[in-house]
């Protein structure tokens, strides 16, 4: 019960909270106390979304010469100590054109699909997780997504019933990155051409959101978007829950990581078992799923040479939010 302890515990509770056992942490901090900390998390999450982002993008200009262009995509392998000491490994994925950005979505009804397989299957190039969905007794089966799902500036998927606003991560029809807190006409006055739902926006204006690593929300596996001023879109993708290879950052380390890089703004996205990065049909990265390929999901950040040829269909059309069982295989 000294400073250092209760320190301890909670960094326990929050990073157990992170996974699929989220119920366990009751047995460190209490089932009260669990239950005030999320609620916390979840207000103080809603009110990082709320400042009006005022960033501007200048793409740089196209070189003349072949061989002077920047290449569409690169990949840097990063390593070292978060915060609080535990070693980590992981992957930023530049993207320098952020117009190549699609989000894809499952193939078929009823159930998410890998994020390699839905690389594969539209011929991207490389691959990210996406946003959250439902997960029933944490073993969901992928299909139903959380908030709002846009993609080719369509709305795909919209649960927000009488909630008139959602945090979303996304990129307008220009290629300027979206995160934040909006409502659905906001997102479509904004022109919003992809966007997901998650939280929380960790950088905007320039500057970082999370103050400390004890407001790091845990130890876990991350997955993040930015973007710079040249329009250049990050992804950080750490892995985690693995003491011989990662075992996790919390969400300022992400944040150092994507300001180290001169991202301006940025958001969390699905992090933990989602956690995946792709590159030409190659999972990266190790994702902490038990076969090594990652989990179903709903959606996933897609980069292609030539989007304008990709073919991603609405898989919810004409399905209500209710209609959907997300526990069933």
């Amino acid at each position: 019960m000294t400073p250092s302890g209760t320190n301890l515990r909670y960094l326990m509770a929050d990073t157990i909270i992170t996974t699929k056992h989220r119920e366990w942490a009751k047995y460190v901090i209490g089932k009260a106390e669990l239950d005030k900390r999320v609620a916390e998390y979840n207000k103080r999450f809603d009110d990082m979304g709320v400042e009006r982002d005022t960033h501007t993008i200048t793409m740089p200009p196209v070189p003349d010469k072949a061989d002077e262009q920047k290449p569409l995509i690169e990949v840097e392998e990063i390593s070292g100590k978060g915060s609080q000491g535990f070693g980590y490994k992981g992957f930023v994925l530049t993207v320098n054109d952020p117009t190549k950005l699609r989000l894809g979505v499952p193939a078929k009804r009823g159930r998410g699909e890998r994020v390699r397989d839905m690389a594969e299957r539209t011929g991207a190039i490389a691959a990210v997780n996406g946003g959250g969905f439902a997960d029933p007794n944490w073993n969901g089966n992928g299909f139903q997504p959380i908030g709002v799902v846009i993609s080719q500036g369509k709305v795909f998927y919209n649960d927000l019933g009488k909630k008139s606003s959602t945090n979303i991560v996304g990129i307008d029809k220009d290629g300027k990155m979206i995160a934040g807190r909006y409502t659905m006409q906001e997102m479509l006055d904004m022109n919003i051409q992809e966007a997901v739902t998650f939280q929380p926006r960790i950088i905007v204006n320039g500057k970082g959101l999370i103050k400390n690593a004890g407001d790091g929300w845990g130890i876990a596996p991350r997955t993040a978007m930015g973007q710079r001023e040249d329009g250049a879109i990050l992804f950080v993708i750490i892995d985690g829950r693995d003491a011989t290879h990662s075992v996790g950052v919390n969400l300022f380390d992400v944040q150092n990581i994507l300001l180290e890089r001169g991202a301006v703004i940025a958001a969390n996205l699905d992090g933990g078992s989602s956690t995946i990065l792709v590159k030409d049909n190659v999972i990266m990265n190790k994702p902490s799923t038990k076969s090594g390929e990652g989990r179903y999901l709903p959606t996933a950040w897609l980069v292609f040479e030539h989007p304008e040829q990709a073919e991603i269909k609405n898989i919810w059309e004409g399905l209500r939010p209710q209609d959907i069982d997300a526990s069933t295989w």
